[in-house]
């Protein structure tokens, strides 16, 4: 699967998420779904590379030096951005389903 799939896979995905949110609250969170999917497909890209190379590159004679490869501290990076972007959006739904529930609770 290319970048560009990847993006387009997780960016429906979030969409599919937030279609019942109120357009006010998608609007404001439009722009960390894109993100989240960004971040998700060059995360993808990143592991494959790291899958092949690992993660940490060793001198060949002498393997206690060791020196982390540059793509590897960018996936972690990114790792660590995604989450918070998801953790931010799963507020967000959370949120709507408290205030749904609030409008319910007026009929009881």
């Amino acid at each position: 699967m290319s970048k560009k799939a990847e993006y387009q896979k997780e960016l429906k995905k979030l969409n599919e998420i937030f279609a019942d949110i109120d357009e006010s609250k998608r609007k404001l969170v439009e722009g960390l779904i894109e993100d989240a999917a960004f971040l998700k497909a060059e995360n993808f890209v990143l592991k494959e590379t790291l899958t092949e190379i690992g993660m940490v590159n060793f001198h060949p004679q002498q393997k206690h030096l060791q020196k982390p490869i540059e793509a590897a501290k960018q996936y972690l990076k990114n790792v660590n951005s995604y989450s918070i972007i998801i953790k931010t959006l799963n507020g967000v739904l959370n949120k709507n389903i408290i205030d749904e529930d609030d409008d319910l609770s007026d009929f009881e």
